[in-house]
């Protein structure tokens, strides 16, 4: 019998934990009853009763497991570490916040004993506000202008992952590993399952617009280098531009000495757009050297404070 790791990164999910263990056992009892599971709670410490409700779960049942951080590591690294706790086969990736349904898991599961090794939840409609809709598809079309490889519209890491996409996952040592990129990258023989998110059971979202375009940054310069070559297309094409105007002033000039303008108006119009473009590229230069600095970083992804229902319920701290 095969068995399927249903991996739940969770932080301040009181509202949804216990919705979580009820739909994911209710799926395998009725629609994958020749399939075993675990389910793995991880929490990035939450602020409210998630965790203390994560407890009385284990304590009712043993196929139910927990990992608790000593504080919060953030989102992409919470996400990365959870998958390597799985034991299973295979590790069905969801959120705590029940946004992306279990009850699709039968057919991740098809897809899986087809051959495919990864299979991804792709978003075909959610219940985000317009203007987040927007942000994403802008964010997508400069994905797909520039990047070296297509990341997957409209996912989130909501998916089913192969035991041998797992190990490849253990080979990497990033600090704050981008998980779409590395799926876009790794992901063999890919299948995409598409569906309708639902609304947060938490009622609103962890991600305001700083969290999200630290997330669309990150991508951004984890998957393309043609922003800081575009940069330098821009500069040489400025500079270009610039020296084919100077010398239409000069002979302008000499042609109509008297009569020419002064252009004092001009003349800060061109140094204000310049500057522009400087204080733009020199941005996004930030950005990448910010996005190498936190992935050369020598430090432990996460740092656990707690298993429970592991081999031995482990009150020490360990690095991950």
């Amino acid at each position: 019998m095969k068995l399927v790791s249903v991996v739940v990164p969770c932080y301040n999910e009181e509202r949804s934990v216990q919705a979580v263990y009820d739909r994911v056992r209710k799926v395998f009892h009725d629609a994958l009853p020749d399939y075993s599971y675990e389910l793995i709670y991880v929490d990035d410490y939450s602020q409210d009763q998630t965790r203390s409700l994560i407890e009385e779960i284990c304590q009712k049942d043993k196929q139910v497991k927990a990992i608790f951080n000593v504080r919060n590591f953030g989102f992409h690294r919470n996400v990365f570490s959870s998958l390597q706790y799985a034991s299973g086969d295979a590790a069905f990736l969801m959120f705590g916040d029940l946004q992306d349904p279990p009850e699709l898991l039968p057919e991740f599961i098809k897809s899986w004993e087809a051959g495919h090794k990864v299979i991804a939840g792709q978003k075909k409609g959610s219940e985000e506000v317009i203007l987040m809709q927007l942000f994403r598809k802008l964010y997508y079309f400069i994905i797909d202008a520039f990047a070296v490889r297509k990341q997957i519209e409209m996912f989130n890491g909501y998916g089913l992952y192969d035991r041998e996409f797992l190990e490849i996952l253990k080979e990497i040592d990033e600090l704050q590993p981008y998980f779409k990129e590395i799926v876009a990258e790794y992901g063999m023989e890919l299948d995409i399952i598409r569906y309708h998110q639902d609304k947060s059971a938490r009622g609103k979202s962890n991600f305001n617009f700083f969290k999200n375009y630290d997330f669309a940054m990150q991508g951004i310069t984890s998957s393309t280098k043609m922003l800081m070559r575009l940069a330098t297309f821009v500069g040489a094409g400025t500079g270009i531009l610039s020296l084919l105007i100077s010398v239409y002033v000069f002979i302008n000039k000499l042609l109509n000495w008297n009569d020419y303008p002064i252009g004092t108006a001009s003349i800060i119009t061109g140094i204000f757009f310049i500057g522009a473009i400087q204080l733009f590229f020199i941005g996004i230069l930030g950005e990448y050297i910010l996005s190498i600095n936190e992935r050369i970083a020598k430090k432990p992804r996460v740092i656990i404070g707690r298993r429970i229902n592991f081999n031995s319920d482990d009150e020490e701290r360990e690095e991950e």
